[in-house]
């Protein structure tokens, strides 16, 4: 049996830890080759110890002296800074990069991953929100497997398998609602982080919980499926389900549809990407229908939460809108996070960098670069 060589992007995080769990539960399957995080260098040191990579990287530079401190004695290079991750994605070893970096700065290293010949699993939806069309191209054109991560993606793909030449209708992608479900604006603007936090279902870092909780983590799923599946803005919806079981829909053009359910686990996703296309024994916990005897659907609500209408407005109007919307976005959470700003707040900052940035119908990864830090600078003036 060949052992697969991967990289873990984000290695600290929600998603890294997990993915690190389930290398733990098939070590005859997997080589970690490089792990790479943020800033939080003393978890980095314990998984390099663990898994003995053939490098790590961190991203902080200041924290790079700590981390070569705590391996010289070993056999692991030691990178710092961002180039760095578009550098240790290229070894040789790697067969598979998983991107589980929060925000855009995971879109670089996956363009240079992809035209290395690696196969991707996605974590960082970013990459596809931010420059989804010139990503596909490029996986496409070096005939590379871009395998979804998240639950609701991988749901659509394993929905898709074997449906290779049956037109999709339309997907549905599912959404608990977050903490805020059912609640109108004037209850909203009263809200703070640290009930915006407290996600009903999943246990996720603080990015992707205020994005859950202003519906804005379903803008950014729409406009990737977009991309990953090839469809058009209308085949793409968005139902709530707050039980979060069913992950995600598809519905062929004889009306029939296929559903994906468990229960609301990371693991069983990133295992999927991890060893597709087989399905490997393991001791997750099993969904038992007894449990839930109900499973509801409700419309969601775009006038409340501002942020799917804005996502979708994105998405069609293409260009580098939806970079735009991102990159704004990453700031707005940051700032609630920081409680300068509310939480209804995030949307009409979001709305008015949107008025503001140039419009470029036909971006180059240079465009979208350039637009990311435009976005950025002016959503921390309007907030400042």
């Amino acid at each position: 049996m060949n052992i697969k060589g991967i990289a873990v992007l984000g290695s600290t995080g929600s998603i890294g830890t997990q993915t690190l769990d389930v290398v733990r539960a098939f070590p005859d399957r997997f080589k970690v080759v490089v792990l790479t995080c943020g800033s939080n260098a003393e978890l980095l040191v314990a998984q390099a110890l663990e898994f003995s990579p053939k490098a790590v990287v961190i991203t902080d530079t200041a924290q790079s002296d700590f981390v070569k401190s705590k391996l010289h004695h070993t056999s692991i290079s030691v990178y710092s800074g961002m180039d760095a991750l578009e550098e240790v994605v290229q070894f040789e070893e790697i067969a598979m990069v998983l991107n589980a970096i929060v925000g855009a700065a995971g879109l670089r290293p996956t363009v240079k991953a992809i035209a290395s010949g690696k196969d991707i699993a996605l974590a960082n939806k970013e990459t596809l929100v931010v420059a989804g069309e010139l990503v596909m191209d490029l996986a496409r054109k070096y005939q590379v497997k871009m395998l979804p991560v998240d639950s609701e993606h991988s749901a659509i793909f394993q929905c898709l398998a074997g449906e290779e030449t049956n037109p999709i209708e339309k997907i549905y992608i599912t959404a608990s609602g977050g903490p805020f479900r059912g609640m109108n604006r004037s209850l909203l603007a009263t809200v703070k982080k640290e009930h915006a936090l407290k996600h009903p279902n999943w246990v996720m870092g603080a990015k992707i919980t205020i994005d859950s909780a202003s519906l804005m983590n379903k803008g950014l799923e729409v406009i990737e499926a977009k991309w990953l599946f090839d469809l058009e803005v209308d085949q793409v919806d968005v139902i709530v389900h707050p039980q979060s079981i069913v992950h995600s829909l598809v519905q062929f053009q004889d009306g029939s549809m296929k559903a994906q359910l468990g229960l609301p686990d990371m693991k069983l996703p990133i295992q999927y990407a991890l060893t597709y296309p087989n399905r490997l024994q393991n001791s997750f916990e099993r969904f038992n229908f007894l449990d839930y005897p109900q499973l509801t659907f409700e419309k969601p609500d775009l006038e409340t939460f501002k942020n799917l209408a804005l996502a979708y407005d994105s998405l069609r109007k293409k260009g580098n809108c939806a970079c735009v919307l991102n990159a704004a976005n990453e700031i707005v959470v940051d700032s609630f996070l920081k409680d300068k700003i509310s939480f209804l707040g995030m949307s009409d900052v979001i709305e008015e960098v949107l008025a503001k940035v140039n419009y470029l119908a036909r971006p180059s990864l240079d465009d979208y670069i350039e637009t990311d830090y435009m976005a950025r600078r002016i959503a921390k003036e309007i907030i400042n």
